[in-house]
């Protein structure tokens, strides 16, 4: 016998608005560049560039051509899921007793969903599994960015200069930059050679100032997240990677089947918590970003 699930209901509005205000406050990415709604069906962000230089001309002179080119990058949303079991006596208590439960259950969904777009995002592996997923495919930075500088625990103010080397020379923004938090310690170790004063005593005891040299930062696990040797990501997160979420997120009370493959419900006594988005996310400009990568795990 097939299982049986009750139908999907949708969040309120309002709760989906305070669900991605609480993941911005906990993805790396949704801090350094924001994110909005988007269809359902997903986005296509057109790009353009000018290649030539603004030209002086006499006048009646002919006017010069300017080189130009066009491009698109389509953004589509892809599920996340997230669920957990409780006991049945869940569907017995007033609305006054579930409510604690699925406030917890709505930030932990929060959390899990910031961070496996993040996962996703910047090493293109399924968060649940950590291998690499045939859905996200090459639309991760660790696929795209080309710009690589090896890091070097001893100095990495140098590699963060290093980083924004190439991105200078190609005339794109940094904007910011995403840490893991090896190398937000290495920054916080570093002394000065006459004084041994810290350098940067804004990241000792691992501390998150949110601010590097002007540009906007974030320490997070993700970005070494697994076996990556990603220690920091630098480039415009602000103009040239998007993100976007579709605002039907699903919630729904699974009580019969093996749903989550633990082992039937009716047989333990429990019930499911499921609840489903769709977030995507685009590099617009492989060019704008460099990755700084350690040569040992």
């Amino acid at each position: 016998m097939g299982n049986k699930t009750t139908t999907g209901t949708l969040f309120k509005p309002e709760l989906v608005k305070d669900l991605f205000n609480k993941v911005k406050g906990k993805s790396t990415l949704a801090k350094l560049c924001g994110g909005d709604p988007m269809p359902f069906a997903g986005i296509d962000v057109m790009t353009f560039s000018m290649d030539g230089e603004a030209a002086i001309v006499g006048e009646g002179a002919q006017k010069p051509a300017g080189d130009s080119s066009t491009g698109s990058v389509t953004i589509k949303p892809i599920k996340f899921v997230y669920q957990h079991r409780v006991t049945e006596e869940f569907l017995k208590m007033t609305e006054e007793k579930q409510l604690p439960i699925l406030q917890a259950f709505n930030d932990g969904f929060a959390k899990k969903i910031a961070r496996g777009f993040d996962i996703a995002a910047f090493h293109g592996v399924n968060p649940a599994t950590n291998v690499a997923s045939s859905i996200v495919g090459d639309n991760c930075f660790d696929s795209t960015v080309t710009n690589i500088v090896t890091y070097n625990p001893s100095t990495p103010d140098d590699n963060i200069d290093s980083a924004v080397a190439p991105i200078q020379l190609a005339e794109r923004d940094v904007t910011g930059i995403a840490m893991a938090p090896a190398f937000g310690s290495a920054l916080g170790a570093m002394k000065m050679a006459d004084s041994h004063a810290p350098m940067y005593p804004e990241f000792r005891y691992g501390a998150n100032p949110g601010n590097f040299g002007g540009m906007t930062a974030d320490i997070n696990g993700t970005v070494s997240f697994g076996s990556s040797l990603d220690r920091a990501i630098v480039g415009d997160f602000a103009n040239a990677f998007k993100w976007g979420y579709a605002q039907s997120v699903t919630f729904e009370i699974i009580p019969y089947g093996d749903p989550d493959g633990q082992g039937d419900l009716k047989r333990t006594n429990e019930i499911v918590l499921r609840s489903e988005c769709y977030v995507g996310w685009g590099i617009l400009d492989a060019a704008s970003f460099a990755r700084v990568v350690a040569t040992n795990p």
